[in-house]
């Protein structure tokens, strides 16, 4: 049915997501007027009567509480730059420039001695007569910059401050645009040319070319690489599309994974993210994404701005932020916010809204014409199945960004899934127990691929292995061509297993675009549940009243079980699967079933089994690509 012309360009609810950006760019303009104009006793002003209210409105026991542990989050807040943030746990910082091909300035610091070793003039990784130290590379995610790993309020929970001592040359980049790195040899800062770029830059340039430099400066082999959040998605995607950087990345660790969100947790907002990207550019400009998020925070008194913070992440992403304590947020969250492009977070929305990791959509607008149905053209994947690097994925159980098994199907099966049951997304930056729960794994996995730096996938330690066991169950559902879903019985994590003594995890509340995305995958569950309960050879009535389409479906499904009777399987079966793959009893369109059975597994059938890992007595047996276990030695399979 043809849309109406001119109104039927939009849906209703892209109307409203209309109505509410231009409120949204009304209020953006008035924001920018204040900011620029705003003079510095009005800023002082409007901060010391947020902190009169905030403390008129606390009980005298909070008020004690905050002065007691006051001074160290005061001065980790009040740090202007990454090098004085160092300085302030007594670390020396190097900062390095590097020059991406499209010629945008990067910041790269670097963190090469232990704590008060730069006093003894010894020289890292400079040369021959140097100290040769293995070199880890951190990246930061979304909207940061590379502050975020430093402002903790422990030395200990800080994991480049721990990696440095335990002898890493630990290096931390920044992408396009953020804090240290708004600066370009062909545009300026204020030009929208400077502002044109999204994760595919960040993958074709800022990683790969940050990578080299490292590697040049340290005369380094290759690295480790440990991302945060996008600061992961951009690994994936650059992995993905430069196969000589699988050599030079011996090992890649994601924490809080991101490759494609099922959405945003408000229902409302969700819309307004899966909707045209034009009226996101509307929204939000065509520059640098919510400038004014500085202003606030020189405004408001820092509890406060501590408390807005929460609850946007709650209303966005329905995070609780509990695992992390109100010192933390206080020290960290003046940190959290950095530039990024508009263009970067569409990207984002592009890949929510088609859920797929893919490169930027220069056409997506057409998607929302009246020709959309006869597109012939499909943003690239980034091919990540292709990525050769061993990959150690430790994602939150209640990380509402994260579906480790929508993600393991677009990874190659080496990769390695661990899964902290109670933590979100931030937790695996600033929460109080990150140290005994995140830091472990990053550690086992480093400690294997520095000692053994002709490692591959095939030869990885125990430790891993036991965890690729652990993980098998997800893949034997990729392996069967079955669909995802929880009602499987098969999600427990990798705590459930016996050499870790935690409790068995709760499966984490899924938010509103991840239970529509669910939905289809628990009915059809549901369905072959309910199936699975029929007697097996019982024969099913033929309804006068079905559609041909049923009835035909009923019949070929008593013949075949009328063939499982003599042994033999009836020839109908392939019939049957077929039929049942384009209609289910009520004329309803289903998923289609794939043919399994055990000829399938023949060696004459010509067809090749998935390889899965099997757990036996005495450990764990992979398939040919995978190293196995046997009687306490490692051997490749």
């Amino acid at each position: 049915m043809a849309r109406v012309p001119v109104l039927g360009r939009l849906f209703w609810r892209e109307y409203l997501a209309l109505f509410g950006s231009l409120i949204l760019v009304a209020f953006e303009i008035v924001i920018r007027i204040i900011t620029l104009g705003l003079p510095q006793p009005i800023i002082h002003f409007c901060y010391n009567a947020s902190r009169a209210l905030f403390n008129r409105l606390s009980s005298p026991k909070s008020i004690k509480a905050r002065s007691q542990k006051k001074s160290i989050s005061h001065s980790i807040a009040t740090c202007s730059d990454f090098t004085e943030l160092c300085a302030l746990w007594g670390y020396y910082a190097e900062e390095h420039i590097v020059q991406t091909k499209d010629g945008y300035l990067l910041g790269v610091h670097r963190l090469p001695f232990r704590k008060g070793e730069e006093q003894s003039n010894v020289r890292i990784n400079t040369g021959p007569d140097s100290i040769r130290k293995p070199v880890v590379y951190l990246h930061h995610g979304l909207l940061m910059n590379s502050e975020v790993w430093v402002c903790i309020t422990e030395e200990e929970r800080c994991l480049p401050f721990v990696l440095a001592n335990q002898g890493y040359d630990v290096w931390l980049g920044n992408n396009r645009g953020n804090k240290y790195s708004k600066k370009s040899t062909q545009f300026s800062p204020s030009s929208t040319s400077f502002w044109n770029f999204s994760i595919d830059q960040f993958a074709f340039h800022d990683i790969p070319d940050t990578i080299h430099y490292i590697l040049q400066t340290t005369s380094s082999p290759a690295l480790s690489y440990i991302g945060f959040s996008q600061g992961t998605a951009q690994a994936f995607a650059t992995l993905a599309i430069h196969p000589d950087l699988n050599d030079k990345v011996n090992l890649f660790i994601a924490l809080a994974p991101a490759m494609s969100p099922a959405g945003l947790s408000n229902g409302i907002v969700d819309a307004l993210v899966k909707t045209s990207p034009d009226l996101l550019f509307l929204a939000f400009g065509r520059k640098s994404m919510l400038s004014s998020a500085t202003m606030w925070q020189s405004i408001l008194y820092p509890p406060i701005f501590v408390r807005l913070i929460d609850v946007s992440l709650s209303f966005l992403f329905g995070w609780t932020s509990k695992n992390m304590s109100a010192h933390q947020k206080l020290a960290a969250y003046p940190h959290l916010y950095s530039f990024t492009s508009t263009k970067s977070v569409v990207h984002w929305f592009q890949i929510i809204r088609n859920k797929s990791f893919q490169m930027y959509d220069d056409d997506s607008s057409g998607k929302f014409s009246i020709t959309a149905i006869n597109r012939y053209y499909k943003p690239a994947k980034f091919p990540t199945r292709n990525i050769k690097t061993p990959i150690v994925l430790v994602y939150g159980g209640s990380d509402s960004l994260v579906d480790i098994e929508v993600m393991l199907k677009e990874l190659p099966r080496h990769t390695i899934a661990s899964e902290v049951p109670h933590y979100e997304h931030l937790d695996f930056l600033w929460a109080q127990d990150i140290d005994t729960l995140v830091f472990p794994h990053v550690f086992e996995a480093l400690r294997y691929t520095t000692s053994n730096p002709n490692s591959s996938v095939k030869g990885i330690s125990r430790y891993l292995a036991a965890k690729l066991g652990d993980t098998s169950h997800l893949y034997r559902k990729q392996g069967t061509n079955s669909t995802w879903s929880e009602d499987d019985g098969g999600s427990q994590s990798d705590y459930d297993t016996t050499h870790d003594n935690l409790a068995r995890a709760v499966p984490g509340t899924k938010n509103y675009a991840q239970q529509q995305r669910d939905r289809p995958y628990r009915l059809l569950s549901r369905h072959n549940t309910t199936e699975s309960l029929k007697p097996q050879n019982a024969q099913t009535p033929v309804s006068p009243t079905a559609s041909w389409v049923a009835q035909q479906r009923i019949r070929v499904l008593n013949d075949a079980n009328s063939g499982d009777e003599s042994g033999q399987e009836s020839p109908h079966v392939g019939i049957a699967h077929e039929i049942e793959a384009k209609h289910d009893g009520n004329g309803t369109l289903r998923k289609r079933k794939n043919r399994l059975h055990d000829d399938d597994q023949s060696p004459t059938s010509g067809r090749i089994s998935p390889s899965i890992p099997h757990i036996g007595a005495k450990g764990i047996s992979v398939g040919a690509s995978r190293p196995s276990i046997s009687d306490g030695t490692m051997s490749p399979s």
